[in-house]
Formats: structure tokens, C-alpha cells, sequence
């Protein structure tokens, strides 16, 4: 199974200005982990998940004045689409994240999670044994 058959192409994407509040709240409501930072005249693409958030408000940083900027990943690993699940698997595992922005002709086309892998990989949700 290739990655675009398991990733997710309603894409997030924030600006770098956006507050850490409206980034995890643009997130919430949709129920993802992560958001693409586009900033063209900057970093170009970058990632922003729940993880980079909560370290954020853990050192007592102010969401409603952290900027998106600021805590943005920059160092991204990106996958193509052509790319199997094992080799997205083994970029996660070897990177030590969650999320990988997928792009296609250097435009992102995707983002896929581990939690993505595992649906395709898991068989179908059955009923825990009793």
C-alpha cells in the first residue's frame, strides 16, 4: 500500500503569524494533530503539531501571543506520494515523529500520520475480546 492511498488530502494551513490559541484551535475542530506552515517569504514549508503546542504552554508560554513561527518545524522529512507505508514507517520511526507533510512537484498533497498507517495496516475495528 502507497502513501496516497492512506493520507489525508484536506490539508491544514496556517500562516506563520497565526497565534499557537488559533492554530490549536483550527486543529481541534477538525480533529488533527498537525498543521502546514506555509510561509513563502520565510521557511517555506513547515509542520506545527500538537506536540510543538503543548511544549509551548508547558514552559508557561502564552498562546494567545505565541506565534506559529516560532515553534514551527522546519527540518521536515518529506514522503511522496509513491512512497509505501513501510518506507513512511520507517522515516517516523527513524525521525522520531508523527506526521509526514507529502508533497508532489514540491507542493504538499497530503499529510500522513501513524495513525493513518495503523488503519491500514489494522484490519477492521472488531469488538475488543471479552
Amino acid at each position: 500500500m502507497l502513501v496516497r492511498d492512506a493520507m489525508s488530502t484536506v490539508v491544514l494551513t496556517i500562516g506563520p503569524a497565526h497565534t499557537l490559541r488559533k492554530a490549536s484551535t483550527l486543529m481541534a475542530a477538525r480533529r488533527i494533530g498537525a498543521a502546514v506552515v506555509l510561509d513563502p517569504d520565510g521557511i517555506g514549508i513547515g509542520i506545527l503539531t500538537e506536540r510543538d503546542i503543548l511544549n509551548s504552554v508547558g514552559l508557561g508560554q502564552d498562546p494567545d501571543t505565541e506565534r506559529a513561527h516560532a515553534h514551527t518545524t522546519t527540518d521536515v522529512v518529506f514522503a511522496a506520494p509513491t512512497w509505501t507505508l513501510e518506507e513512511a514507517a520507517r522515516a517516523m520511526a527513524h525521525g522520531g515523529f508523527r506526521h509526514l507533510i507529502v508533497c508532489d512537484r514540491g507542493e504538499p498533497v497530503g499529510i500522513v500520520s501513524v495513525r493513518d498507517i495503523i488503519r491500514c495496516w489494522a484490519p477492521l475495528r472488531q469488538p475488543a475480546p471479552a
